[in-house]
């Protein structure tokens, strides 16, 4: 029905009661305030819309009828926005589309379709009524895939007139304009020190290997870094502390973030105490959390009080970078993809899977000694994997 756009994340609204949309506040793309009339169900001839209007536009309480206003839930953000998406002005309703413009689709269908990074819209489906099961989302093909509409969240690209000038202003989301201000306060207010290390993570791969033989979750190089720095935190408790101003947050748990790509920008859903879980649980909850960041389904707690970040771009094939600290923590760990390479090992040149790691660290808490001290233990975990199982 609408988006929740807060200052980190943007979610989506679903109505969970039944009725006829008898009155709309905003159009498709508007943006309005926290408690600002959004729309209003109920059934045709028991609801005197004008009646609730009038007291909501008033500052007065409506009447007793207005129950049946769908009001949009509180947010814990003041900033908070709603972001309308009216189903009502595609052009044809699909076989799939319930009469008051909600998709209709079984739970599990919808779950297997974000897992899957299927557009829920471009199913048909086979149930009752054009309800999308299951096995509508197990058979569906690319191909079969219709029209995109303005809820598939892909933009349309325009061809460019050739030899004109051509461009578009996208509008800045609550999120995006929540980055640009966060980053930039850390970035010019906190004194950065970046350390780069190499690592030789030819028995990761080997030992991921075998660890997947048996795991009932499929455990990434991620996985084993997050693992890797969980224990390395407990080491080295200055790199999982914060900056207070006065003092200095030492933490004594281990909540690791993980950056997670979504539209419009970046979430960093938390790992809680993953010093104290196995990399399969870790695994787990690794890709659940990155699900549901991606189809907007996390809550607010679940992306806050980061004591360290991890952010990795190798899948992209990127080999070195610097991340920005992601506040409240002190320091984020940028980890680049994994490369064969020429390496020496006694004496002989050999192919070695080779990985840099880059640490960023506010220099009022961590040193580059503090943070050289950390990758060094970090590589040595990494390099030998089956410390991380003592």
């Amino acid at each position: 029905m609408a988006e929740i756009e807060t200052d980190k994340a943007t979610m989506e609204l679903e109505s969970y009661k039944n009725g006829k949309l008898l009155y709309q506040g905003a159009k498709a793309g508007d943006k309005i305030q926290v408690n600002d009339l959004l729309c209003i169900i109920g059934e045709e001839g028991k609801v005197n819309v004008d009646e609730i209007v009038a007291a909501v536009k008033g500052g007065g309480a409506p009447a007793p009828k207005a129950e049946t206003k769908d009001e949009e839930p509180k947010s814990e953000a003041p900033k908070a926005e709603a972001k309308t998406e009216t189903k009502e002005e595609a052009p044809a309703a699909s076989a799939s589309t319930g009469e008051n413009g909600r998709i209709k689709a079984s739970p599990l269908a919808k779950k297997l379709a974000a897992e899957k990074g299927i557009d829920i819209n471009s199913i048909q489906g086979s149930g009752d009524g054009g309800r999308i099961v299951k096995s509508d989302v197990d058979n569906y093909k690319p191909s079969e895939a219709k029209p995109a509409s303005k809820e598939s969240g892909a933009p349309a690209v325009a061809s460019a007139p050739s030899g004109q000038v051509s461009f578009e202003d996208v509008p800045v989301s609550q999120m995006r304009k929540t980055i640009a201000r966060r980053l930039s306060e850390v970035k010019f207010s906190a004194p950065e020190i970046y350390l780069t290390m190499e690592i030789n993570m030819d028995k990761a791969v080997a030992s991921r290997a075998q660890l997947n033989e048996v795991s009932p979750n499929k455990i990434s190089f991620n996985d084993l870094v997050i693992k890797a720095c969980a224990i390395a935190l407990k080491q080295h408790p200055y790199i999982n502390s914060s900056w207070q101003g006065d003092t200095i947050r030492v933490n004594h748990h281990v909540d690791i973030g993980v950056a997670v790509a979504v539209d419009q920008g970046l979430l960093v859903p938390v790992v809680r105490f993953a010093d104290t879980k196995s990399l399969s649980q870790i695994a787990g909850e690794v890709k659940d959390l990155a699900g549901r960041a991606k189809s907007k389904k996390l809550a607010p707690a679940e992306w806050e009080g980061n004591t360290f970040t991890i952010s990795n771009l190798g899948m992209f094939g990127i080999e070195e970078f610097t991340a920005i600290i992601n506040p409240p923590a002190s320091c984020i760990l940028a980890v680049g993809a994994i490369n064969q390479v020429p390496v020496v090992q006694n004496g002989q040149i050999t192919v070695g899977n080779m990985m840099k790691v880059t640490l960023t660290c506010d220099h009022r808490v961590a040193d580059g000694a503090v943070g050289a001290a950390f990758l060094q233990t970090l590589k040595s975990l990494l390099e030998e994997p089956l410390r991380m199982l003592v």
